[in-house]
């Protein structure tokens, strides 16, 4: 990489409420641009295994694609100073009605760094025990609409290839949670 690249300044455009923009001005070699940066609070992903090689998946609506997709739980680190642990048990609570005996990370990644700071904590959920009647606590349309699908770790390509399943964090998430079952992957420490 050539240059040294300094973030000299920055102006807020937009405040969404769970997600602002802002108008970055980088110097490098001299020069000085802007850039525009989506600032999001960080999310968790977590997959939930209810058996041998099967987890738990959720289908919900996403109005950024315009339709429903096949995903893993997830959700936003929106409340301050929440540890990503703790955030992967209330999403596991409030979509699909589970708590996790064990919880292990597994990774952690930028989403989309060319626009946007998401960073994601990616765990999976083992030794799931039923909360109430196992239907969660839905905080969304979204979320009340959504339904909840068994998936076999063993048909995840076949999934991503036939396009049924296109959501990169649930993609990630699953083939790590599947390489930790199989003893092939480490758990990140805390």
């Amino acid at each position: 990489m050539t240059g040294s690249f300094e973030v000299v300044g920055q102006t807020r455009i937009a405040d969404t409420g769970f997600v602002a923009i802002d108008r970055v001005a980088v110097r490098a070699d001299g020069e000085t641009y802007d850039r525009t940066v989506v600032r999001h609070p960080g999310a968790v992903v977590v997959v939930p295994v209810v058996a041998d090689g099967v987890v738990l998946m959720v289908r919900q609506f996403r109005a950024a694609t315009g339709g429903a997709l096949l995903e893993v739980p997830a959700g936003k680190r929106d409340q301050e100073g929440e540890p990503p642990e703790r955030t992967a048990v209330r999403e596991l609570e409030e979509e699909i009605g589970h708590r996790p005996g064990r919880l292990v990370k597994l990774a952690e990644f930028w989403n989309s760094p060319g626009f946007c700071d998401e960073y994601s904590h990616v765990f999976v959920a083992l030794d799931l025990e039923m909360v109430g009647d196992g239907t969660g606590a839905p905080t969304s349309p979204e979320e009340r609409a959504m339904t909840t699908e068994r998936v076999a770790l063993a048909d995840i390509e076949a999934l991503v290839s036939s396009r049924r399943l296109v959501d990169a964090k649930s993609i990630i998430g699953l083939l790590l949670a599947r390489q930790h079952l199989a003893g092939a992957h480490e758990p990140l420490d805390p």
